[in-house]
């Protein structure tokens, strides 16, 4: 869309890039098959009866029975002991017919998300969530990336994003999305400024990026005003509101002022599931070259 600015806005079809990566673990997928007799497998563990969540790993395993990957799904009651989960991943841990092991959060109350997480053995921790893969993320190593900030980078790259010597802003500092992209946006050699609750003045700062990542979770907090003409945005926000489902960025006045823009949904939600395809396919490749 073109504005009084001049500018074409682009819209990142999220949904497209998604299925040329899932394609291409496809293709991986049956290529490991013909190598190894056997097809990578995940499992999923999903604790209480929370909707959201049901929704979240229902269309993880969709997803991996489109690509030709085995999955299975270990369900459990609310009231399940941290000693019990702790022993069940432990099991899944020393299985070698298991590739990869997710733990779908958050979980219920009673239950410490990062300690538990933190038990999946790092070669199978598909959503990158252990100290071991996120400590190789910082230092710009190998590692199974977590999923939603993999997307991220993807998505830059198939916009067409000039990373080396840019000016990136990641508006957001956790440990599932803000602190990682931020370090891999530092490895393709962008000069990175992460914003969080206590920034000051944060529209002053991210107009200065050329690449802005929006990740806190506050619906439309980033409007026109706050970025630069000709940025690409990345909006990876998502808020469930009276009017749907709303990103961190406000869209409509986005349009006409940024290079390109992903939009919400169908921007980054769609990466975030190839991904944990991707990472599951590589999970298995590794294990299987041990």
């Amino acid at each position: 869309m073109t504005t009084e600015t001049g500018i074409d806005t682009r819209v990142i079809d999220g949904k497209a890039v998604a299925a040329e990566l899932r394609t291409q673990v496809a293709a991986r997928v049956k290529e490991f098959e013909q190598q190894h007799g056997r097809v990578p497998s995940l499992t999923t563990i999903l604790v209480g009866d929370d909707p959201a969540s049901n929704v979240y790993v229902n269309n993880k395993h969709k997803a991996c029975a489109e690509v030709g990957i085995d999955s299975a799904d270990e369900r459990l009651p609310a009231d399940t002991s941290a000693e019990y989960l702790a022993g069940l991943i432990d099991e899944l841990n020393r299985r070698d017919d298991v590739d990869g092991i997710l733990l779908q959060l958050p979980l219920p109350d009673g239950l410490d998300d990062d300690a538990l997480s933190g038990l999946i053995a790092p070669e199978k921790d598909v959503d990158g969530l252990t100290t071991l893969n996120a400590g190789r993320v910082v230092q710009g190593r190998d590692a199974l990336v977590p999923c939603t900030p993999s997307g991220v980078m993807i998505l830059l790259e198939h916009a067409g994003a000039e990373l080396s010597g840019a000016e990136a802003v990641v508006v957001g500092r956790s440990n599932l999305v803000g602190r990682p992209v931020a370090s891999l946006l530092l490895a393709k050699n962008a000069t990175v400024t992460t914003c969080h609750s206590r920034t000051r003045d944060l529209g002053e700062v991210t107009r200065r990026a050329d690449v802005l990542i929006a990740c806190v979770g506050s619906p439309k907090l980033i409007d026109g005003s706050m970025v630069k003409p000709g940025a690409i945005v990345i909006d990876v926000g998502t808020t469930r509101t009276e009017d749907g489902l709303s990103g961190d960025v406000d869209f409509d006045s986005v349009l006409g002022v940024a290079g390109a823009v992903t939009p919400v949904p169908g921007g980054v939600g769609p990466m975030t599931i190839a991904c944990l395809l991707e990472n599951t396919i590589k999970a298995a490749e590794a294990r299987a070259s041990a």
